[in-house]
């Protein structure tokens, strides 16, 4: 078995073939990976992002927004070059072990699994709040905690069918906005945008970044599925495009449709933003607002189901290069899924949601997610050194500087929530050194002595 130029072997290759104890099956078409592609994303118009009026303002928010957009748009063109000429589960673990070692991939993996594994407690927190929303007498935490239950069991299902699934809660999600949108357009007045701006301001616009990048955030999971999508040097690309130009429509339009409406302030610290905002419009006891609430479950249960698609992969992968427990690499050999790490990183992610609040989960996840960034697009610049003959069905456009572009805003983005948010911050930090020391002392004796050794 050869080894990539740089001396270190893909993440497939990683502890030789006891790592692999089964395959995945590649059935995912371009319509089931955009599904899976927005689902990731589209709780991130539901709810979330209006805490960053908060600290900011509609102004100030509005410029973080444009600046996070820039952002993702340049990630997205580069890392798709990434996706398609190394299409495996390990997504970002997998591009940075082939680029660095296993010190880079040590620092991808992580800084995926935090994102992917603090997404869903987010999101199951704002299921638990709709559906109060909806119904007072159902408690929060129980619809968070039965959300769990039922996606788990839906992805051991089998791939296809949760992709089929993605498929029709996606659709219905888009829908769903884009009518939220034409009952709201109406009530919209700029002047509410731009009214109460008073404190608009530099740091503002920093501390309001992480609610604006979870208007884009798990976009990248699609990576993780990379080894399930049928002939993915052409449906990734297309998959990726065509996903990331329907949340940048739907972002803006839910925002700004939002502000314009009325007193922005009274939905700057709600996990029902939406539902609020039709009330205003038409009445608290319009029956949109209520059907609105109803239906704006769907978004946030596309969410919740592609992203514990995305973490379970995640696990997966690392635990079949060595660097987690072997035994979260099992597939079942029925349904052809990783059941025990759909369900060990469930169990994590219960954690979370009993010890912190939404916008500090928010805030973790982001966190994880501009770490994958940085060490992603360095793995861009150095693979195109190191292996120029790698085949690349799809290329970086304008390279070197569209992914310049990306890793310098998230750099900025980065240390503007480090400076924000320095008690979060050290527990990630922290999280990362433990981990590492966990790394070198238990996983990597185990991979070096492997038929593959990592150098």
């Amino acid at each position: 078995m050869t080894e990539p130029p740089n001396g270190s072997p893909s993440s497939t290759e990683v502890g030789g073939p006891k790592s692999q104890p089964s395959e995945l099956r590649r059935v995912i078409t371009t319509t089931q990976l955009w599904a899976i592609a927005v689902g990731m994303v589209i709780s991130g118009e539901y709810f979330g992002w209006n805490y960053g009026w908060a600290v900011a303002g509609t102004l100030g928010f509005l410029v973080a927004t444009l600046a996070v957009t820039v952002l993702y748009l340049a990630f997205i063109f580069s890392y798709t070059e990434l996706t398609t000429a190394i299409p495996d589960a390990g997504g970002p673990f997998a591009y940075a072990l082939r680029a660095f070692g296993t010190t880079g991939g040590f620092i991808a993996g992580f800084a995926t699994l935090v994102d992917f594994l603090m997404a869903p407690p987010a999101i199951a927190a704002a299921l638990g709040a709709y559906a109060h929303f909806l119904n007072p007498a159902l408690p929060v935490l129980g619809v968070a905690v039965a959300s769990y239950v039922v996606f788990i069991s839906v992805n051991i299902l089998g791939i296809k069918e949760s992709a089929n699934f993605s498929v029709i809660v996606t659709v219905l999600s888009v829908v769903e906005l884009l009518v939220f949108m034409v009952l709201v357009a109406p009530a919209y007045k700029t002047e509410n945008v731009l009214a109460h701006n008073e404190s608009f301001g530099i740091s503002g616009v920093f501390a309001a970044l992480p609610f604006a990048i979870w208007f884009y955030l798990a976009i990248e999971g699609v990576a993780m599925v990379a080894e399930e999508v049928r002939d993915p040097h052409k449906t990734i690309p297309r998959g990726y495009l065509l996903s990331i130009g329907t949340l940048v429509v739907l972002a803006l339009g839910t925002m700004l449709l939002c502000a314009g409406v009325g007193d922005w302030r009274q939905l700057s610290q709600l996990d029902y933003p939406l539902p609020e905002t039709l009330a205003i419009v038409l009445g608290r006891q319009s029956s949109w607002a209520k059907l609105f609430a109803g239906l704006g479950l769907f978004g946030l249960i596309a969410s919740f189901h592609a992203n514990t698609l995305g973490y379970s992969r995640q696990l997966f992968a690392l635990a079949r290069a060595g660097y987690l427990p072997r035994f979260l690499a099992d597939v079942n050999q029925r349904f052809h899924t990783p059941h025990w790490s759909l369900i060990v990183g469930g169990i994590i992610g219960l954690a979370a949601l009993f010890s912190g609040t939404t916008g500090e989960i928010i805030t973790l996840s982001v966190l994880g997610a501009l770490g994958m960034y940085i060490i992603s697009l360095l793995s861009l610049f150095r693979l195109r050194r190191t292996e120029p003959t790698l085949h690349r069905p799809f290329r970086t456009p304008l390279y070197p500087l569209v992914p310049l572009v990306a890793l310098v805003l998230s750099l900025v983005c980065l240390i503007a929530i480090i400076y924000f948010n320095p008690g979060l911050s050290l527990l990630f930090l922290g999280g990362m050194a433990l981990s590492w020391v966990l790394f070198r002392n238990v996983s990597l004796p185990v991979i070096r002595s492997s038929s593959n050794p990592v150098s």
